[in-house]
């Protein structure tokens, strides 16, 4: 039988915060991700200017799922992103607090800080995008592991970045050899990691396809593919939408340019 995938990241996503960042090539799947999920816990590590953090809460939102989201970061820069100023802390507070207040929380420390406020085999779905060294993403998956809840996912963004002393990539092939995992590889590449256990009876449609064993190669091909377009699509989409609005202001300047000045009546 064929599976029509249509998520709704294609039929009615579009993103509330825009900023320059690699994750942009994921969007549409961390919204899927997380509207499947129905998580009722989601921690990331390392938010920086919160692009993909606030995909995650704006499925929250937008499907009314009941859960708590928790962005932990020192926001203030890295060797990797080169240190910012109190600006980026300041940009990503205000719009969390103006659109995500009630179940988003900035946690600003070090990783390691926020760990004893999670129980552990608490967390659905956890997204590792700290510093990318070999050592600090397994020193990451080491500590935070304990706390994802069995059958939960755990996401790692850069695991196809070979640059400089980036080392997702390499930890990453370490773990797809002992766990379960998914790999998309555009975008600077992103991994999905699965922990045993849970109650997969009732798995969501995009759990099925991104984790359906050793038969589903051609359908990992599809669903890789499928994201590769979905993201260009967006892309596309918001391309046109500023295009229109810059062509209707400037047809507004010209009209208001041709309207006759009223000359002034003396007395």
């Amino acid at each position: 039988m064929t599976i029509v995938y249509m998520p709704p990241s294609i039929r009615h996503f579009d993103p509330l915060h825009r900023v320059f960042s690699t994750w942009i090539d994921h969007l549409p799947f961390g919204y899927d991700l997380v509207t499947a999920m129905r998580p009722k816990l989601l921690v990331e590590l390392g938010t920086h200017k919160g692009l993909s953090y606030f995909t995650f809460c704006q499925a929250m939102k937008e499907n009314d799922i009941d859960g708590l989201c928790y962005a932990v970061d020192t926001f203030e820069g890295d060797a990797h992103t080169d240190k910012y100023d109190e600006s980026v802390f300041s940009m990503v507070n205000n719009h969390n607090r103006q659109n995500y207040h009630g179940f988003s929380y900035l946690m600003r420390m070090f990783f390691n800080e926020a760990l004893r406020h999670f129980d552990e085999d608490s967390i659905e779905l956890l997204h590792i995008d700290g510093f990318h060294t070999y050592e600090a993403v397994s020193e990451d998956f080491a500590n935070w592991y304990p706390k994802v809840k069995p059958g939960g996912i755990i996401l790692f963004h850069d695991v196809q970045a070979r640059l400089q002393d980036f080392g997702a990539w390499k930890f990453w092939q370490e773990l797809t050899g002992q766990h379960e995992t998914f790999t998309f590889n555009h975008g600077f590449g992103l991994g999905v990691l699965r922990k045993p256990g849970g109650d997969r009876q009732n798995d969501p449609e995009l759990l099925k396809l991104l984790f359906p064993g050793e038969s589903g190669e051609e359908a990992a091909a599809n669903l890789r593919a499928f994201y590769v377009h979905a993201s260009k699509h967006m892309e596309n989409t918001h391309k046109v939408k500023r295009l229109r609005k810059l062509e209707e202001e400037k047809a507004k300047a010209k009209a208001n340019e041709k309207k006759p000045v009223k000359a002034k009546s003396g007395k």
